[in-house]
C-alpha cells in the first residue's frame, strides 16, 4: 500500500489529492492546522494530524515518519516549505509541490514554456504570492534534488472552489438575467479541474518524476463562450449573454479578474496564464475531462453546500448594479 503524506488545508487541491488517493486504496496522512475534515471514502486508509506547520515543535510530530510520497499544497511563507521539505528529506521518497504559474516573470513571450525565467526571490523580493511560491519551489529542489517535483497550475477550478471564479459565473447564470460575457467568445482559457490536478500529481510522483510542470488543459480545450455558455446551460438556460469588446470593458472601469472573473484581456506579443505551453504534461501522462463535465459537477456541488454559496457571495466581484450600469451604457440591455 502506498503511503503518501498531504500537507495542506482540506478546502479544495488538497480535499482533491486526498479524495483521489483513498480511491487508490492509499495509505493516506494529512498535516494540516485545520479540524479534522470528512473526505469522500475509499478503499484507503486515512490518519489526520493537527498542527501549526510554522512551528517547529508542532512540525517534530513528523519526524521519524517515512512516506513514499508528499503533496505539499502550501501557500505561505516559504519557510515553512523549507522546514518540512528538510525534515522529510531522508524519509521520502517524492516531495510534490503544488505551485503556479505566477512563479514567470511576466512579461514572457507567448507560448509559456517550462523554461520561461522564474521571479527573483530572497530577501528583496516582493512578499507576495507569486514570490512565496517561487521561494518554496526552490526550498524544495534544494532539500530533494531531482526527487522534487513542482507542479505549477494555472486557474484552478471544480469542486469545493473556495476562491469564487467559477462559482461566481453560475450563481449569476441562476439568477435569469442579463450577464455581461466578455469578449471575444473565442478568446482562449486554460486551466485545470482540482481532481484532474490531484490526480496527475499523484500519478507523476509515483512515476518518480520531477521538475518544474505547467499543469493547465491544452490549447483548443476550452473558450470563454464555451465556457459561459456551459455555465448558462447547466444553470438552466434562462440567463442571457450580452457580449461586450474587452476594450469597451476597460473602458468602462471594469477590472480583469478580480472583479470580472475569468477574465483577462490579451497583450499582444506577451504571454499569460491563457497562454501555456502543456507539451511537457501532456508528455508526461496528463489527462483532462471535458469542460462540461468540471462546469455541471461544481454547480451540482453548488447545490448541495448552500453554506459555500453565501461565502463566496462577499467577494469584491462584479456588484450587480455595476454590472447593470454598464451594459445600460453599452446599450445591451
Amino acid at each position: 500500500m502506498r503511503r503518501l503524506l498531504v500537507l495542506g488545508g482540506p478546502a479544495f487541491v488538497g480535499r482533491a489529492v486526498v479524495e483521489a488517493a483513498l480511491s487508490r486504496g492509499w495509505a493516506v496522512t494529512t498535516y494540516n492546522w485545520d479540524t479534522p475534515a470528512a473526505y469522500r471514502p475509499g478503499t484507503g486508509t486515512l490518519e489526520q494530524i493537527t498542527g501549526d506547520r510554522t512551528r517547529s515543535e508542532d512540525l517534530e510530530a513528523l519526524r521519524g515518519r517515512s512516506f513514499d510520497q508528499v503533496v505539499d499544497t502550501w501557500q505561505g511563507p516559504s519557510s515553512a516549505v523549507r522546514a518540512s521539505a528538510r525534515l522529510l528529506a531522508d524519509s521520502v521518497r517524492s516531495y510534490c509541490y503544488v505551485s503556479s504559474l505566477t512563479v514567470y516573470r511576466y512579461p514572457a513571450p507567448p507560448p509559456l514554456t517550462e523554461s520561461a525565467p522564474l521571479l527573483a526571490t530572497g530577501a528583496d523580493a516582493a512578499p507576495g504570492y507569486p514570490e512565496r511560491k517561487a521561494a518554496s519551489e526552490r526550498e524544495v529542489v534544494a532539500a530533494f534534488g531531482e526527487r522534487g517535483l513542482l507542479a505549477r497550475a494555472g486557474l484552478v477550478v471544480g469542486p469545493w472552489e473556495y476562491v469564487g471564479r467559477l462559482p461566481w459565473w453560475l450563481l449569476r447564470m441562476s439568477e435569469h438575467a442579463d450577464v455581461i460575457a466578455p469578449g471575444p467568445a473565442g478568446r482562449q482559457v486554460q486551466y485545470v479541474d482540482a481532481r484532474d490536478l490531484a490526480a496527475w500529481t499523484l500519478d507523476a510522483g509515483s512515476a518518480g518524476l520531477g521538475g518544474g510542470y505547467n499543469v493547465v488543459c491544452p490549447p483548443g480545450h476550452a473558450t470563454m463562450g464555451r465556457l459561459l455558455e456551459a455555465c448558462r446551460a447547466v444553470t438552466g438556460g434562462s440567463a442571457t449573454l450580452r457580449w461586450v469588446a474587452e476594450d469597451r470593458l476597460l473602458g468602462r472601469g471594469v477590472r480583469p479578474w478580480t472583479e470580472l472573473p475569468l477574465w483577462i484581456p490579451r497583450s499582444p506579443g506577451e504571454a499569460d496564464v491563457y497562454d501555456v505551453d502543456v507539451t511537457r504534461v501532456l508528455g508526461a501522462g496528463a489527462r483532462f475531462r471535458p469542460l462540461e463535465e468540471t462546469v455541471a459537477d461544481t454547480w451540482a456541488w453548488l447545490g448541495r453546500s448552500p453554506r459555500h454559496r453565501e461565502t463566496l457571495q462577499p467577494r469584491p466581484w462584479l456588484a450587480r448594479e455595476d454590472e447593470e450600469s454598464v451594459l445600460r451604457a453599452e446599450g445591451a440591455c
